[in-house]
């Protein structure tokens, strides 16, 4: 039997422009680490978070590896005991689904210490249960690619509806994350509760166009298709020269550049990683302009999502 098991969980970009709250994608450059190690007496204990900066909490119900672990156990009717180390990949607050990241590598890792007793898809209303604790609000769209890997449609919550998506060769993605603090709670509220009929048209299309382009490996299309008439208008006069950045990724050969969850990330996609290398040194160039500091990361979509990496 197992007495510890170590699981990475990668990064992810959610909403992917038109798809607000409804697509996400994951990414191999960064994410986060979750060792768990078994522990006789019952119960959770979160011992270490590491790369935090001391931010995140180390109780149990508030921690979202341990919420996330918790809610398999009681699936499970078990009272097994893990102590929880957490080694943090993602800046906090980034738009890259870091609370996520380590919701689903807990749950990658106690899958495995308990025997597998969930295929892999089955984990994700664990995750979601841990994100409401940390977001307020229970959306797959980060835990769901971070999990399963690739590009991935979240159709409907009532009954879960997931449905992972094709990606075409060659698809790489540039992150953007300027040094700038910008609260999940500050870009929702910018958000209009009502939607005109033509723009919920428009962004009927490009989500179609993008899931089509994915499909058919449509480069071209999946270009047209990065267009969000519904949040991003809105979002953008939060993000420092956010259309000035656009335009300069765009002249790099982006397919297309969006917001990365919330914010203040910004993606980019590209055919290649030289084009992917270009963009991001377009975007160190485009913010030290700006005079703000920022981190790029550039990768191909990780398709693989949350795995096992050491296991004892």
């Amino acid at each position: 039997m197992l007495r510890s098991v170590k699981a990475f969980a990668p990064a992810t970009v959610a909403n992917v422009s038109c798809g607000f709250d409804i697509l996400g994608f994951a990414i191999d450059a960064m994410g986060d680490t979750v060792e768990l190690v078994l522990k006789d007496e019952p119960g959770l204990v979160v011992v270490s978070i590491e790369g935090d900066g001391g931010k995140l909490p180390l109780d149990a119900e508030k921690n979202t590896c341990a919420v996330a672990i918790q809610a398999m156990l009681d699936e499970l009717g078990s009272n097994v005991g893990m102590n929880i180390y957490l080694t943090k990949g993602l800046p906090l607050g980034s738009g890259m689904g870091s609370s996520a990241a380590s919701a689903v590598a807990a749950l990658a890792a106690a899958n495995r210490l308990l025997g597998e007793p969930f295929e892999k898809k089955d984990l994700l209303p664990f995750a979601i249960a841990a994100e409401k604790v940390a977001c307020g609000a229970g959306h797959a769209d980060n835990v769901a690619p971070s999990l399963l890997g690739g590009f991935v449609l979240i159709r409907d919550y009532h009954p879960l509806d997931v449905i992972k998506l094709p990606v075409p060769g060659g698809l790489c993605c540039t992150l953007v994350h300027p040094h700038f603090e910008l609260k999940t709670a500050d870009s929702r509220s910018v958000l209009r509760d009502q939607i005109p009929m033509k723009h919920a048209t428009i962004q009927s299309g490009n989500v179609a166009g993008l899931i089509a382009g994915l499909y058919e490996g449509d480069f071209e299309l999946i270009s047209r298709s990065l267009r969000d008439v519904i949040a991003e208008p809105y979002r953008a006069v939060l993000l420092p020269g956010f259309y000035e950045v656009r335009e300069a990724l765009k002249a790099a050969g982006a397919l297309g550049m969006g917001i990365s969850g919330s914010g203040p990330t910004l993606f980019a996609l590209s055919k290649g990683k030289e084009t992917a290398v270009a963009i991001a040194k377009a975007a160190e160039e485009i913010y030290r302009e700006i005079g703000l500091g920022v981190d790029v990361y550039f990768s191909e979509i990780n398709t693989k999502g949350a795995y096992v990496i050491e296991e004892k």
